[in-house]
C-alpha cells in the first residue's frame, strides 16, 4: 500500500486548465483514467485525508504509484480523450469498462444486398463501414434507435431476415415503423441501399442536408394541415438532434488528420501527436528524443513524421498533417506521405480558427511532456538507486546488489512442477535473461527440494563455465599448479556435462561467443531472491553451500505480510511499506511468479491435449489428421486392425503396429458428456479426438479438475 504524499505532484506542477490524467501502479500500469475540467482542482481532491475519500478512491490512491496528465482546450476533448485511454488501457479502477473485451463500434454492411445495421467488435472487415469506437453497446443501440425514426435500415439478423421472408410477415420493426421491411418487399434493394448510404453520411457528420429537408417538410405538412404527419417530422428532428448531441465533434466537417508539436531545448525535444478521426479525438502519443546534433524543428518534423507512417498505409495515412514547421525541402516527403496514402495529402502549418486552436492544445502537452521527462528522467535514476541501497543496507550487503535474479516454482496440486528465474540488472527487468525449469528430479509436490534443486543446476552450470575458462586459477600458481589444469579441465568438462542434462535446451543453444563461451548462466548475481519464506530460503542457501559459493546474498519474499527472510534469522526483516527497496522486491517477486505460471500453463495445456497418437515415433500432425480423417473418429481407429490402418496413405505396416500398441497400452478415455443436458455421449458424436486439434472440453475431462495454483 502506497503513500499518496509519496507522488504527490507539487502545486506549481499542475496546471489549471482542462485535461485528462491517468493513475498508474509501481508496475506501470493505468489503474484509472478520469477528465476534468480543471486538473488542479481535481487532483488536488485525490491527496487529501485519506479518512475524507470514498473507500473505492481511498483504495485506488493507495495502490497507484504515480499520477500523469494531459491537458486539452475544452471539456468536450477531454471527454473524447478519456473514452480513447479507457479504451487502451482498461483500467481497473474504471468500473464502466472494465468488462468490456474490446469496443464496440456502430457498423453498416454495405457489402450486403440488404445493408444491415449493427454493434461489431474485434477486427474490422472489407465492405463494412464503421462509426465509432462507443464507450458501450447501449449508446449504440439508442443512437441506432433515435436514427431509425428517419433511416428505417434492416438491423435484424440473417436468420430473422430468413424467416420473415418465408413467412411474408415482417418482424415488430416492420410493423411500427422502424424498419423498411425489405424482407417481405416493401422497398426494393437499391432503394434500402440508398437509404443505408444516407444513414452513413449523417453518420459522417453530414447532418445539415436531412435537418433542412425535413424542417422543409414539416412546414409543407403544417400549411397542408396535415398536422399528425407534420408531428412526426417534428419528432424526427428532434431525434436527429439528440443523437447528434451524443456525437459531438470537436472539429468541424468530420475531419481526419494528424496535429504534430514539438517543443525542444538545447539537448532534448517531445513530440506529441493528436489523432483526430472524424472530427474526434481518437488518440495520443509521443516521445522523447536527444539532440544529438544540431537540428532544426522542421528536421524533427520529417523523423517524427517518417516514425508515424513509415509502416502505414491506405487510411492509416490521413488527408491532412498539420505541423508546427514544414520540413526542408517539402515536396519529397509530401510525396511520400501521397504514396503511403494513395491519394493526396496536404501537409500544412494551421493558421487559424479550430486547428490552429488544437494545434495550440498539442503544442502544451509537448512542452509539458517535456518538463516532465527532465523532471523524472533524474528521479527514475535517483529511486532506482535508492531501492538499491536501501536492499543493501536491510540485507547487510557489502555494495548495492547491481544483479538480482529471483526463483518461483509453479505447480497445480503437484503436476507439471516448472520454475522460472528472472533477473533485474540496475533495477530494470532483464528479459533476454529470463530462463524455466522443468523439475525433473522428483515427482511430486514439494516446493521446498524444488527449490533446491532449480538453485543446484542454474549454479552448477555457473561453476562449470567459471573453471572451464579457468577462473578459479589463482594468478600467482606456480608449475606444479599449472599442471594440474589438465584434470581442472576434465573436471569442467565433466560438470558441463552435467549442466547440459540439467537444462532445459541443448547447451549449445546458449552459445554466443566465436570461443563457444556459453551464456545461459555465466553471470553471477549479488543477490538471490525466492519467492517464499524461511523452508524456501534455507533450502537455496543449503544448495549454494553445498555448491561451495558463499559470496551470493539469499533473501526470501513472503507473500502473506511482504516480510523479508535471511538464511538462519528467526525473524524477519520488516521493510516500511513506503520503502523503494521493498517496491523493488515485489516487482520482482511478481514478475518471477508471472513467468513461472505462464510457462506451467503452457505445459499444462499441451499435456490435456496429449494423447496416444503422440507417443508414436515419426507420426506428426499431418500423418494424425490424415489417420482422423480416414476414419472418421478416434473410437474407430482405435478398432481398427494393422491391416486397416496400413490401407492409410503414407503409413506403413511398422507404424501401423506402433499405432496399435500405443492404443493398447493407453488408459481408456472418459466419456464425453453433455454439458448442457448431462447426457452422455457416443465418441463419434460428441466428434471428441484424444491427441488431436480442438478436442472439446467435457465433464470428467482433465480440463474439469480445479486446483490451486501456485
Amino acid at each position: 500500500m502506497a503513500d499518496p504524499s509519496s507522488y504527490r505532484p507539487k502545486p506549481g506542477q499542475i496546471p489549471d486548465s482542462p485535461g485528462v490524467y491517468r493513475f498508474r501502479d509501481e508496475h506501470r500500469r493505468v489503474i484509472y483514467v478520469g477528465k476534468a475540467k480543471s486538473l488542479r482542482q481535481r487532483l488536488a481532491n485525490y491527496f487529501q485525508d485519506l479518512a475524507g475519500l470514498h473507500p473505492r478512491t481511498r483504495t485506488m490512491v493507495t495502490t497507484a504509484a504515480s499520477v500523469e496528465w494531459t491537458v486539452v482546450s475544452t471539456e468536450v476533448e477531454a471527454l473524447q480523450l478519456e473514452y480513447s485511454w479507457i479504451k487502451e488501457y482498461d483500467p481497473r479502477f474504471n468500473v464502466k469498462y472494465r468488462d468490456d473485451k474490446s469496443y464496440p463500434y456502430l457498423a453498416v454492411t454495405m457489402n450486403d444486398e440488404f445493408p444491415r445495421v449493427q454493434v461489431m467488435r474485434g477486427h474490422k472487415k472489407k465492405g463494412v463501414r464503421y462509426f465509432g469506437p462507443y464507450a458501450h453497446a447501449w449508446a449504440i443501440r439508442d443512437t441506432v434507435d433515435l436514427l431509425l425514426r428517419v433511416f428505417p435500415v434492416r438491423t435484424c439478423s440473417a436468420g430473422v431476415f430468413k424467416n420473415a421472408s418465408r413467412t411474408g410477415r415482417p418482424c415488430l420493426l416492420g410493423y411500427i415503423g422502424k424498419c423498411s421491411a425489405p424482407c417481405v418487399g416493401r422497398i426494393s434493394p437499391d432503394d434500402h441501399w440508398e437509404l443505408a448510404d444516407e444513414f452513413c453520411d449523417f453518420m459522417t457528420g453530414r447532418t445539415g442536408t436531412y435537418l433542412r429537408r425535413l424542417e422543409k417538410q414539416m412546414t409543407e405538412a403544417a400549411e397542408e394541415m396535415e398536422y399528425e404527419r407534420a408531428a412526426r417530422l417534428r419528432d424526427d428532428i428532434g431525434a436527429l438532434k439528440k443523437a447528434m448531441e451524443k456525437n459531438a465533434v470537436v472539429l468541424a466537417d468530420a475531419t481526419d488528420a494528424d496535429l504534430i508539436a514539438v517543443a525542444e531545448d538545447e539537448l532534448e525535444a517531445a513530440v506529441q501527436i493528436f489523432h483526430v478521426r472524424g472530427g474526434r479525438v481518437r488518440g495520443q502519443r509521443g516521445w522523447v528524443t536527444d539532440k544529438v546534433e544540431e537540428i532544426t524543428t522542421g528536421a524533427l518534423v520529417e523523423h517524427a513524421l517518417q516514425q508515424l507512417y513509415g509502416e502505414e498505409t491506405g487510411d492509416a495515412v490521413p488527408k491532412e498533417v498539420l505541423v508546427p514547421a514544414l520540413p526542408d525541402p517539402l515536396e519529397p516527403v509530401q510525396e511520400w506521405l501521397t504514396a503511403r496514402r494513395g491519394s493526396n495529402v496536404s501537409l500544412r502549418i494551421p493558421q487559424r480558427g479550430d486547428k490552429r486552436a488544437l494545434m495550440e492544445t498539442v503544442e502544451r502537452n509537448a512542452q509539458q511532456s517535456l518538463v516532465l521527462h527532465k523532471t523524472k528522467r533524474a528521479s527514475d535514476l535517483t529511486t532506482r538507486s535508492r531501492a538499491l541501497e536501501e536492499i543493501a543496507e536491510a540485507l547487510d550487503l557489502d555494495s548495492a546488489p547491481l544483479r538480482i535474479e529471483c526463483y518461483d516454482i509453479s505447480h497445480l496440486q503437484g503436476d507439471d512442477v516448472v520454475a522460472s528465474m528472472v533477473v533485474f540488472e540496475d533495477g530494470l527487468a532483464r528479459k533476454s535473461e529470463y530462463r524455466r525449469f522443468q523439475i525433473k528430479g522428483f515427482e511430486g509436490q514439494d516446493d521446498v527440494r524444488s527449490m533446491h534443486e532449480v538453485i543446484t543446476r542454474r549454479f552448477r552450470r555457473y561453476l562449470a563455465d567459471k573453471e572451464r575458462t579457468g577462473e578459479w586459477m589463482d594468478g600467482d600458481t606456480d608449475a606444479a599448479d599449472a599442471a594440474d589444469t589438465a584434470d581442472a579441465t576434465d573436471r569442467a568438462a565433466e560438470l558441463l556435462a552435467q549442466a547440459a542434462a540439467d537444462a532445459d535446451a541443448p547447451i549449445v543453444s546458449s552459445l554466443t561467443e566465436d570461443d563457444g563461451r556459453p551464456k545461459r548462466f555465466a553471470y553471477p548475481p549479488q543477490l538471490v531472491v525466492v519467492d517464499g519464506g524461511q523452508p524456501q530460503v534455507a533450502a537455496a542457501k543449503r544448495a549454494l553451500d553445498e555448491l561451495g559459493i558463499d559470496d551470493i546474498a539469499v533473501c526470501g519474499l513472503a507473500k502473506r505480510l511482504e516480510e523479508v527472510w535471511l538464511p538462519e534469522d528467526d525473524d524477519p526483516v520488516v521493510l516500511p511499506r513506503t520503502s523503494e527497496g521493498l517496491y523493488l522486491l515485489q516487482r520482482v517477486r511478481d514478475e518471477a511468479h508471472r513467468f513461472a505460471i505462464t510457462y506451467q500453463r503452457t505445459k499444462r495445456a499441451k499435456r490435456f491435449r496429449a494423447g496416444p497418437l503422440d507417443d508414436v515415433p515419426g507420426l506428426g500432425e499431418t500423418r494424425k489428421q490424415t489417420l482422423i480423417k480416414h476414419f472418421g473418429s478416434m473410437k474407430r481407429l482405435r478398432s481398427a486392425t494393422i491391416d486397416q490402418i496400413c490401407e492409410v496413405p503414407g503409413i506403413g505396416r511398422k507404424t501401423a503396429e506402433t499405432i496399435v500398441a500405443a492404443f493398447a497400452q493407453a488408459a481408456p478415455t472418459a466419456p464425453a458428456v453433455n454439458t448442457a443436458t448431462g447426457e452422455i455421449m457416443d465418441e463419434e458424436e460428441s466428434g471428441t479426438t484424444s491427441g488431436s486439434p480442438g478436442e472439446p472440453v467435457v465433464a470428467g475431462a482433465p480440463e474439469d479438475r480445479r486446483g490451486q495454483e501456485t
